[in-house]
């Protein structure tokens, strides 16, 4: 049983959840510009988990075939056979119900808006096999965090998450470019589109930066928007310097660096954000 929920995690990469989850908060907090009763806060935790849980399953499962021919990913669970196809189905039917289920004891407009979020975050699986801007496909299921936690805590939709939800796309978007860039010949050798696939990785690269400049700029047009103090406006200058490092650290010839660019530098970048300006919200120290 132990090792089912360990390989369960991993198939899931739970530690990615940490990309998406500070702005999901940050949205939550700054909805009514305080912590939200516990019951809805565990009620919001549980729908990103499970919706994430699900998607990435859903992800796993249509990837299998494709994944057992390609290298970097052939000892994944599925094509190593460490847990089976009928589990990770049951995990995605699972998951997705459990995920549906909650937001009916949020709101109305969260329980309506749920299948749609669904379709979102699962159909992101399947745009490598249509369209190259599959990244961006990426960047929009990520997206719906913010938004949806805004609306589990007012009911409505909004401003401010739209803006962050946009940031969160353009974030996303600009580092599974940089990801995307370790498969460039598989994709291309088994037809697979992305900007990668469109463009080549150097001109991706650059596409990269300036999705990530237009990330930077809209977090400051939150930052303005929900008028942030100096704290808010400090844990916006350090994801700009993080980003800088994270593209500065890129090498196409060197894998490790990649990896690192993806998951350290972005891990780091939206923690630091949700620690900053969650302070400035809570200590709300004046400029």
């Amino acid at each position: 049983m132990v090792k089912i929920v360990k390989h369960t995690l991993e198939l899931v990469k739970f530690s990615h959840t940490l990309f998406a989850m500070p702005f999901a908060l940050t949205a939550m907090f700054y909805a009514k510009r305080q912590v939200p009763p516990w019951p809805l806060f565990l009620k919001i935790f549980a729908c990103l988990i499970l919706a994430r849980t699900a998607a990435m399953a859903f992800n796993r499962l249509v990837d299998a075939p494709l994944d057992a021919k390609n290298p970097r990913t052939v000892n994944r669970h599925l094509p190593a056979g460490i847990l089976s196809k009928p589990y990770v189905i049951g995990l995605v039917v699972v998951s997705s119900l459990l995920f549906i289920v909650t937001t009916y004891f949020i709101n109305p407009l969260s329980f309506w808006l749920s299948p749609l979020a669904l379709l979102i975050v699962l159909g992101y699986s399947l745009t490598k096999r249509f369209t190259h801007y599959t990244q961006l496909f990426l960047g929009l299921s990520l997206s719906i965090a913010p938004i949806a936690a805004w609306i589990a805590v007012t009911g409505k939709i909004e401003t401010p998450p739209l803006l962050l939800g946009i940031a969160v796309l353009f974030w996303v978007a600009g580092f599974d470019i940089i990801y995307s860039t370790q498969d460039y010949e598989f994709d291309r050798q088994h037809s697979l589109k992305s900007l990668v696939v469109l463009m080549g990785p150097k001109r991706a690269l650059l596409l990269s930066r300036l999705f990530h400049l237009i990330f930077w700029v809209i977090l400051g047009l939150f930052a303005y928007f929900m008028d942030l103090y100096w704290l808010g406006w400090v844990g916006s200058l350090f994801v700009g310097v993080i980003l800088m490092a994270e593209h500065s650290l890129l090498k196409l010839d060197q894998p490790k660096k990649i990896t690192a660019a993806f998951f350290t530098a972005n891990g780091i970048l939206s923690v630091v954000y949700f620690v900053m300006v969650s302070l400035d919200l809570f200590l709300h120290v004046p400029s």
